[in-house]
């Protein structure tokens, strides 16, 4: 009859403990707002589009292009004439003699080959400037991908916090009333503990986390962020985004195809300073003006007379490359382009190792996604839902509960880091490809 009355008891705590369980469920969503908003948040791809456009570092090597539309410019200017201007007296007479010249270098062979070096060089600037944008998109999912994992935690951690509270009340209704003995109720005050402890640390993380990924956007570390998307979402609404049958070529990475523009960059430079060794001519042309006067009675100081002479000159300046042919800067820029074309090769084959590690990465990942997502999650929190119940009864002690409650957060966590590995390994996957959006 005692054991009856009891159960009766229990059930009546329970119910009563049901209100605030829902309260607690409430708050639990309340603090997972603080972090994801669905609606309002910032979505992926927002962000990676932020991203591109505010970006500090990536404004700097956008920089280099407009360097290189100047260097692009200037390089195919010529040459500016050169006017020079002279006027000689007689300290103790009256001649004097005034000339004017003009010198113009034809600058043979020079300025195509200088056009065509700026114009490689900009076209690096370019690549470059694409593949850091490449590197920068990957980041983006990287960091927002943690940062999603993170506050996944602390979801997690609010609903294991939030049921251990309840067990607890339960309990310690038991305790007031005599059916358990006070032992249960404070190895579940201790178990509250620890997972309060855990809660703090995930909230923790899941700020470092964001804080993490406001500089990649371009905004200050005080500025308000909310997240559009869960780990979930991430991960089941882009599963197929870059799975692909077709073959890729890593010869379309923006790292290979900068590094293949050095290359070629390097074989203008080994033509323009080959063509800078050879000869070059130069015009130049001259007005003389001469005046003079002498004494028209010879022998006697009489009137003077003046006469002007007036010549022009023009002629040409070759240029001789006889002990200079430029064979030093020659021999550099070979050297250069034989260190170009060997980084080419090297940048080819890290693009297809990354590809073939990051498809490796990818696939196996999504098996460990799929097993979680195959009845693992489920049937773990039956089993805690099973032993929680069975506990109620008085049927399982409270290490059986301490024991299937870590089971099962150490299970969402597994489940948290496959979700996040799968996602990282889509986002390595695309940057090995050298996706940008």
């Amino acid at each position: 009859m005692r054991r009856r009355q009891r159960i009766g008891m229990f059930m009546v705590a329970a119910v009563a403990l049901a209100g605030p369980a829902r309260a607690q469920q409430e708050a639990s969503s309340a603090l997972a707002t603080q972090y994801v908003d669905e609606r309002a948040g910032l979505g992926l791809d927002a962000a990676i589009a932020l991203a591109l456009a505010r970006e500090p570092s990536l404004r700097a090597v956008r920089a280099d292009i407009e360097i290189g539309h100047g260097l692009r410019q200037q390089a195919s200017l010529r040459p500016n004439p050169t006017v020079t201007f002279e006027r000689r007296d007689e300290p103790t007479g009256t001649d004097s003699q005034t000339s004017v010249g003009v010198a113009w270098p034809l600058d043979l062979f020079r300025r195509s080959a200088r056009v065509q070096t700026a114009e490689q060089g900009l076209q690096v600037a370019q690549f470059a400037a694409t593949d850091r944008e490449r590197l920068l998109a990957a980041d983006v999912r990287m960091r927002y991908g943690a940062a999603a994992a993170a506050v996944r935690d602390v979801t997690v951690a609010e609903e294991i916090l939030a049921a251990a509270q309840r067990q607890w009340d339960l309990v310690r209704a038991r305790v007031d009333v005599g059916a358990s003995p006070p032992l249960e109720r404070d190895l579940l005050d201790v178990e509250l503990r620890r997972l309060e402890v855990e809660r703090l640390l995930a909230i923790g993380r899941a700020d470092v986390a964001l804080v993490q990924l406001k500089p990649l956007l371009g905004m200050s570390a005080d500025e308000p962020l909310l997240l559009g998307e869960t780990l979930e979402a991430l991960v089941a609404g882009r599963g197929t985004e870059t799975v692909s049958v077709t073959p890729v070529s890593v010869a379309r990475r923006p790292d290979v195809r900068e590094a293949a523009a050095r290359v070629a960059l390097a074989d203008a430079r080994v033509e323009q300073a080959r063509r800078e060794g050879r000869a070059d001519l130069s015009l130049f042309g001259m007005y003389m003006q001469m005046d003079s006067s002498s004494s028209l009675a010879g022998g006697s100081i009489g009137a003077l007379g003046s006469m002007r002479r007036r010549l022009v000159a023009g002629g040409a300046m070759l240029m001789v490359p006889v002990f200079n042919r430029n064979q030093g800067q020659v021999a550099a820029a070979r050297a250069e382009r034989i260190g170009a074309e060997a980084r080419r090769e090297a940048a080819e084959l890290a693009a297809r190792a990354e590809v073939v590690a990051a498809e490796a990465r990818e696939a196996q990942a999504e098996r460990a996604v799929n097993l979680y997502s195959a009845g693992v999650r489920t049937l773990a929190r039956q089993n805690l839902d099973v032993v929680r119940q069975t506990f109620d009864l008085g049927r399982a002690t409270v290490f059986d509960v301490l024991a299937e409650q870590r089971r099962y957060l150490e299970i969402e966590q597994g489940y948290t880091s496959a979700l996040r590995e799968a996602w990282d390994a889509r986002a390595e996957l695309r940057r090995a490809r050298g996706e940008t959006q």
